[in-house]
């Protein structure tokens, strides 16, 4: 197969955006990734950043690439919105509302075996730390670096999921693509946190997504500003123009949660429901640390219950972030609830939650 039908069949497979590029090593990327960890912008971002000698040249995982048959594949409007916020409810970002990569990984594993039947050395990379995916794209032509640090592609915005074959066919590659956001930077205000400190550069200290794949608890001082958010952030792609098409086609509703009924799941229902979500170490206890702040955001007197049994649980983690979720949400049983646990007790980061809670209420601390 030569590079017009490669492409050809692709859109066949149901890719909305496919190109060819070399395999060259990304040094301009790696350089950057490199900058921004010792800058500290990176924080504890693990994936394409923990080995970016071999995330930015993909010959280090496979000698014999000579090209990279890149594809991306829009998840809107099919991932629908998350509406309107109601108490109790918490949202997920659209990408994560199912596994909206398997149709393009399905899609390349047939490229790929395709090309495998030609007699050429094949595989996949999808959502994968051995390649930084959106290098691949926009030196393949599918869209451009855009200033929320996403790929953007004409018509589809940032609403796209990217995936590529590395294979050892001499295929002839496509051009980059020339636009660029311009003068827009409608994304850079959009961001509840500032974690967009310039056109391209993000400080994932401050990203509300990064925060909630970390391990550990939740900076405290953006607990109030992820609001609602169980799982992502989109708040710079709904301010993206080129995504406006999609935005205004995703009709449908999706993406909210009940977060007591979630909270309610056993450990191995929650890991079931939630299997395509990065979760470290598949520790249950993030998603539930998640929950609990989007409960003392929006959960209303009603979760004080369910709140008291987490504060007095035997996960430090989960304590303290009931107890700030009781504070948060206040009212006479919150107060009840904190008045009545035992600060000596808790760790020093639980004693200094109960502390901070019971402050708001101008009440001593616990006994």
């Amino acid at each position: 197969m030569d590079t017009a039908a490669i492409l050809a069949t692709a859109r066949d497979f149901g890719i909305d955006r496919a190109g060819v590029c070399s395999v060259e090593p990304f040094e301009d990327v790696r350089l950057e990734i490199e900058h921004r960890k010792a800058a500290g912008l990176s924080d504890r971002l693990g994936f394409t950043f923990t080995d970016p000698d071999r995330s930015t040249d993909v010959t280090r995982s496979y000698p014999w690439a000579q090209r990279l048959v890149v594809g991306a594949r829009a998840y809107l409007p099919e991932a629908g919105h998350p509406g309107p916020g109601a108490e109790g409810r918490g949202r997920i970002a659209r990408f994560a509302t199912e596994d909206h990569y398997e149709p393009l990984r399905l899609a390349l594993d047939r490229l790929a075996a395709l090309l495998r039947d030609e007699g050429h050395e094949a595989d996949v990379l999808v959502d994968d730390n051995r390649l930084v995916d959106r290098a691949a794209a926009v030196r393949a032509g599918l869209g451009w670096w855009g200033k929320n640090t996403m790929v953007l592609a004409n018509r589809l915005g940032p609403w796209i999921l990217l995936g590529s074959v590395v294979t050892s066919a001499q295929l002839d590659t496509t051009p980059m693509d020339q636009r660029s956001c311009g003068t827009c930077s409608a994304c850079l205000p959009a961001c509840p946190t500032g974690a967009l400190i310039a056109p391209g550069i993000l400080d994932a200290r401050r990203c509300i997504a990064a925060m909630l794949q970390q391990r550990g608890p939740l900076p405290t001082e953006f607990r109030e500003q992820i609001g609602d958010r169980i799982y992502g952030c989109d708040d710079c792609l709904d301010a993206c123009p080129p995504g406006s098409r999609l935005h205004a086609a995703s009709t449908s509703h999706a993406g909210r949660e009940d977060v007591v009924a979630l909270l309610g799941l056993t450990d191995p229902e929650l890991d079931a429901r939630f299997d395509r979500f990065y979760v470290p170490g598949r520790k249950m206890r993030y998603i539930r640390r998640n929950l609990l702040v989007v409960l003392g955001n929006v959960g209303g007197r009603r979760a004080v219950p369910l709140l008291a049994e987490y504060a007095r649980s035997d996960d430090a983690l989960l304590v303290e972030h009931a107890i700030w979720a009781l504070g948060r949400i206040g009212g006479p049983e919150a107060l009840s609830v904190l008045e009545s646990i035992d600060a000596t007790a808790l760790d020093q980061d639980g004693a200094g939650s109960l502390q901070s809670a019971l402050t708001r209420f101008d009440a001593p601390i616990g006994k």
